[in-house]
This record gives C-alpha cells, sequence and structure tokens, in this order.
C-alpha cells in the first residue's frame, strides 16, 4: 500500500479525500500529516458549529488507519455513540457539508444510516456497537459473505451491562469481528468503577507494542515446535504481555490484543492490517489508548468542558452564547438540591455518567460522600437507588429524559411496583435542538402517566421547579418524577425558600370565558404569549398551568372544559402522554358526548423530527406562540367569536 501512487494537489494532503478510496494512494509515511490536518480542520469546523468536540479529537488517527486499512462500506464500520464521529464524517465525502453539523436539515451529530452509506448503523446512546456488530457478522456468515464487521467503543460505554452481554455472546459464537476497545481514560466525566482502574492498571504495566510482531520475535527464542503456528505466538506474546490469567475480555472469549498507542497511525496500520489478513475466525479485541480532546489548546485544563461546546473562538477558547439574564433549568436544579440537601442529609444524589450535564457537579463538591456516579449504567442507577430508598434514604436519579428510557423496566419493577419513594428528576425532558431525535426526551410522559400511583410533575418556569424539588424531597408516598427543560428559564424571581405544591393541584393563570388552554410545563409561556396576541383580537382566553401530568387536577380539567366554547391541551411530549391521559378522563365520565364544544390536543408530532434548534422544531411541531394561535383561531374563528357576542 506504501509504494502505491500518490495523488497530489498545491494545497492540503486533506484536500485529497473525497472518500476512503482516496486514503488508498497516500503513502503510510503520510499518514501523520494527513492526521494533522484533519485534526486541524476539525477543531476549526467545530469553533464554528459547536458539537461534540473531545471524542472526536482522540480517535483521529484510528479514523485514519481503519479506512486505510479497511474497504469501507463493503467492511463495516460501527462508532459507538457517534460523538467519535466526526473525523469519520470527514473521511467519508462530508467534508463540504461539515459547516452544517447539527443544523437543520443539516448533518446529524451522530452516525445515522439515512446519512451516508458509510454509516451501517445509528448511534445515539452508548454502548449499542458491540451488539450491533456482532448481529452483522452473524448476518455476514448466513449470506456467505466475506467482509470484515468493525466496532469502535469507549472505555466509558464498556460501563454498560449491554457491552458485557455482547462480548459474552460474542465469545460463544465465534464469529470473525474486530472490537475496538477506545480506551481514552474518559468518558464524559472520569471514567467510573473498577472496569476503569482495570484499564488503567493493564496500560500503566506494560509497553505500547505490536503485540504480533512481538510474537514473532519472540518465538525466535524457542524451540521450532513452539511457533509452528501463528495462534500459539498469538498466545504466548499474550503470556508474556499479560497475567497467567489472562485478561477479562480473553476470559469471556476474546482474542486480547494491546494495548497499543492510538495516535502512532504508522503502527495502528501495520496491526489492522495482520487483523485484515488473520485466517482465523473468533472475536478479536484490540485495546487502543488515546487522549480525549488531542490537539486542543484547551483540552489539557479543561475535563468536561470540551466534551460538547458550541460555537468558541480558536485563539481564547471563548464560547460565543447569547446574552441572557436567565438562570437554566439544570443550574436550577443544582443550586435548589444543594440548598435543601444541607438540612435534608438522607438526600443523595445518583447520576449515570452525567455529573456535569445534569448538573450535579456542584453538590458531588459539597457533598461527596452522597453523590454516586455508576457510569453509563442507568439500569443499576434506579435498581441501586430502590434499595437505597427500602432503607429510609432519599435518593435522586438525575438523568436525562432520554437516557431513562433505558431503564423502563427497573422502573416498573424495581421501583413504582413496590412503591419506592426514589426522586427522579429528568434533565433535557421535550426538545434538545441540536442533538436531535435520539437525544429528545419525547416520550417519558406517555411512558411514565401510564404506570399506577406515580406522580409526574412539569414546572412552567425556574420558580416552579424549585418549588417541586422541594415537594419532592418531602413526599414518601411512592415514586415521583419531575421533567424539565434543556436551556434557560422565563426570567421569575426564585423565592429564597421553596414551597411544597398540593400534590396533583394545577392552577388558572388567566381567566377568560371563550376558550380556555391547559398547559403543561414549558408551553405555559407559550400559552400566555398566544393569549396576548389572542386578547388584542377580541379573545377572551383562560390559561391554566397544569402542573401535574399525573395525578391529573381533574375538578381544574372539568371545569375548563364546562366554562369555555374550546379547550387546548397543549403539552411538550408525544401522543399517548398528558393530553391522552385528560380525553380518556373526560369520555370515561360522559363529558364528551352531545355538545357542540371542541377540544384539541397538541402534541409532538407522530415522527422523529430532526436536528435543529428548539425553537425551530417547537414551530415545525405547531408547539409555540404561533402554532397555538393557528389552532385556535381555525378551531373558534372571529366570526364564532362576534355571533357569540351579538348572542349574549
Amino acid at each position: 500500500m506504501a509504494n502505491k501512487d500518490k495523488k497530489r494537489r498545491s494545497t492540503s494532503m486533506l484536500d485529497q479525500i473525497n472518500s476512503p478510496d482516496d486514503l488508498k494512494f497516500i503513502s503510510i509515511d503520510d499518514l501523520e500529516t494527513l492526521s494533522s490536518e484533519l485534526r486541524s480542520d476539525m477543531i476549526d469546523i467545530v469553533s464554528k458549529t459547536g458539537g461534540h468536540l473531545g471524542a472526536g479529537l482522540g480517535v483521529v488517527e484510528l479514523a485514519v488507519a481503519i479506512h486505510y486499512v479497511f474497504d469501507t462500506p463493503d467492511d463495516r464500520l460501527i462508532w459507538d455513540v457517534g460523538h467519535q464521529a466526526y473525523p469519520h464524517k470527514i473521511l467519508t465525502g462530508r467534508r463540504d457539508k461539515m459547516h452544517s453539523l447539527r443544523k437543520a436539515k443539516g448533518l446529524s451529530g451522530f452516525t445515522k444510516r439515512s446519512e451516508s452509506k458509510y454509516d451501517p448503523f445509528g448511534a445515539g446512546h452508548s454502548s449499542t456497537s458491540i451488539s450491533a456488530a456482532l448481529g452483522m457478522a452473524v448476518a455476514r456468515d448466513k449470506l456467505g459473505k466475506s467482509n470484515n464487521v468493525i466496532a469502535v467503543i469507549g472505555d466509558g460505554a464498556m460501563s454498560a451491562g449491554m457491552a458485557y452481554e455482547a462480548m459474552n455472546n460474542a465469545g460463544s459464537i465465534n464469529t470473525k469481528l474486530l472490537i475496538i476497545l477506545n480506551d481514552n481514560d474518559m468518558s464524559i466525566a472520569p471514567a467510573v468503577g473498577a472496569l476503569s482502574n482495570y484499564l488503567s492498571n493493564v496500560v500503566s504495566s506494560r509497553p505500547f507494542n505490536n503485540v504480533r510482531e512481538i510474537a514473532k520475535q519472540m518465538v525466535n527464542l524457542f524451540p521450532k515446535e513452539i511457533g509452528e503456528t501463528a495462534k500459539r505466538a498469538e498466545n504466548l506474546a499474550r503470556t508474556f504481555l499479560g497475567s497467567s490469567e489472562g485478561t477479562i475480555f480473553s476470559q469471556m472469549g476474546m482474542n486480547y490484543l494491546g494495548p497499543i498507542d492510538g495516535h502512532d497511525v504508522k503502527s495502528m496500520v501495520k496491526i489492522l492490517e495482520n487483523l485484515k489478513n488473520d485466517p482465523h475466525d473468533g472475536p478479536v479485541l484490540l485495546h487502543v489508548v488515546t487522549e480525549k480532546g488531542k490537539g486542543h489548546p484547551f483540552s489539557k485544563n479543561s475535563h468536561e468542558k470540551y466534551h460538547a461546546v458550541s460555537e468558541f473562538d480558536l485563539i481564547t477558547g471563548d464560547t460565543f452564547k447569547s446574552v441572557s439574564n436567565a438562570p437554566t433549568y439544570t443550574n436550577i436544579f443544582s443550586d435548589t438540591l444543594c440548598k435543601i440537601s444541607e438540612k435534608d442529609k438522607k438526600i443523595i444524589a445518583i447520576t449515570a455518567a452525567m455529573p456535569s450535564g445534569t448538573g450535579l457537579s456542584k453538590f458531588a463538591d459539597k457533598f461527596q460522600d452522597r453523590f454516586f456516579d455508576v457510569g453509563i449504567a442507568e439500569q443499576h442507577a434506579v435498581t441501586f437507588a430502590a434499595g437505597m430508598a427500602a432503607e429510609g434514604l432519599k435518593p435522586y436519579v438525575v438523568i436525562y429524559s432520554t437516557f431513562l428510557q433505558r431503564a423502563y423496566d427497573q422502573v416498573i419493577h424495581d421501583v413504582v411496583i413496590q412503591k419506592l419513594p426514589v426522586k427522579f428528576m429528568m434533565d433535557r425532558a421535550g426538545f434538545v435542538g441540536a442533538d436531535g431525535a435520539t437525544h429528545a426526551g419525547s416520550f417519558d410522559l406517555a411512558y411514565l402517566c401510564c404506570l399506577p400511583g406515580v406522580v409526574v410533575m412539569a414546572p412552567s418556569n425556574e420558580a416552579e421547579l424549585a418549588d417541586m424539588i422541594f415537594t419532592s424531597s418531602t413526599y414518601n408516598d411512592g415514586p415521583i418524577f419531575c421533567r424539565y427543560p434543556r436551556g434557560e428559564g422565563e426570567g421569575v424571581d426564585i423565592p429564597e425558600t421553596p414551597k411544597v405544591i398540593e400534590i396533583g393541584k394545577g392552577k388558572i393563570v388567566r381567566e377568560g370565558k371563550d376558550v380556555a388552554i391547559l398547559a403543561l410545563g414549558t408551553r405555559v409561556g407559550a400559552a400566555l404569549s398566544a393569549s396576548d396576541i389572542l386578547s388584542a383580537k377580541g379573545y377572551s382566553i383562560t390559561v391554566a398551568d397544569a402542573r401535574f401530568a399525573k395525578p391529573i387536577d381533574t375538578k381544574l380539567l372539568e371545569d375548563l372544559w364546562k366554562k369555555n366554547s374550546v379547550l387546548i391541551i397543549i403539552e411538550e411530549g408525544s401522543v399517548g402522554g398528558f393530553s391522552s391521559h385528560c380525553l380518556h378522563y373526560l369520555s370515561s365520565n360522559d363529558m364528551l358526548n352531545n355538545t357542540n364544544k371542541s377540544i384539541k390536543c397538541l402534541t409532538m408530532p407522530d415522527n422523529f423530527q430532526d436536528h435543529a434548534s428548539q425553537s425551530a422544531q417547537l414551530k415545525e411541531a405547531g408547539l409555540d406562540m404561533d402554532g397555538l394561535i393557528k389552532t385556535i383561531e381555525k378551531i373558534y374563528p372571529l366570526s364564532n367569536l362576534n355571533r357569540n357576542s351579538i348572542n349574549e
């Protein structure tokens, strides 16, 4: 490969690459230069678009080496999560579109099957790559094909049980599969648990080497019969480089190699070529050590800062954000939980590898002995909290709405059925903007409101959030959930001392007599804005803040229905959530029969909306102020309003 003809342009080497096929014409000696250019290009792009920076910077050389050696897309390459995939996108013909990253109608921040033939499997949530790759490898065997299948998974993602389930299965199936463990000693937060310690010990006790080459050299020192086969040579190398018991991966049936330096692109190419040409079947785990954020001038001291970034200045590293005096909901949660925890010593905080994103870093600093980061293990987090609650503590499981989906069975069986008072704080509920459909908190209302005996709250502003957090700390009759959005609050004053809200009690925010809007959570602000516009046109609008998706304030619901000609129920959630339960209540009590009144539910559409700004997603869904106004004017036009006024 190194002796192939080279294409040359007068600009950069990266300008030569329009697809992985173009890599085949570059000398192996030039791959370091290409990697350097790729890293610089990625930093420049993300400084303008924002996105997940650190993970991609760490796998530049790995992405180059994989595409240099393997024949993608025929050889299947699966990037776990997708945070790592920016260099991969640039190398696979999407460089000229990277300016559209995470923007409406632009490139996804994750791998996406519909975006490119080089993305054989979509990845938004972590720890799925080995399972998917194993499925593809088995399918290859069944179809009589001979292509390679490669899964790249980070050490943080390896803290999830699903990864071990997949490796266990792969070890028993014994099909040809390459798993690359990208060990950067850091997931989003510093990796936690025994696995991280194990990998660190392995790295510190061995040099970075090409294990196959070492094996071949070693067998020359022993009698000929010992080195008769490559398989024996590999086993011998592993014996010399590892413990007599082998690694945890080899015990699970993996052919373990490494660790190797993930930034030595030439060595990686040689190793990957050996693995590609290896005639033996069976899964191989290649342990690659990388530096997350490598090459960024601010990476050394930034820790989590450059995992995901907004647009930033290349010189100073300062991010560009809109100026607002309103705090984020995440910060309000963090400050409130810390405040009430000073007095309530039973409060415990649990996160699944997201201390910064959920705002729990402050809690961890103040109450280190009451904070637990369990790694990317949402199922464990829920049952872990259930055990604490069973013994009288007050565990808070703080998690993004979309990630709670991964632990739904544990929510039902280990918490809800047993009526344990676990407190769930669900950040990023509703639309999340640039992260798109995989990270949107679309379904929590639908999958929680159907569960018996639960409480589900949604604040309309940051002051209500503070009250709901305090309310949850006093509630001991079963599980209680609070969903709140990504981004800034409404800018309202927050009381110094939060108060307890009556469970299941909503409130009228504005009185009217023609049209009632029953809004949940974030949509209360949109309802008030729509009411202002419609009132100027002559409408009389009632706006109610539901506050609780469950239990429903049935008295408030009945009053709104009886006293108004039109009832609009609006929520930032999928079909099947709060409004569906309201309709069920009204119909079950025969309140929808024989009436000329109108009722309409506004929810997220019954499709997955692509990445865009949160405001654009709300507009597309018809859940913003303009959408509300259009809905009301269509159902109850001014002609009806004027006719009713004359009749009165």
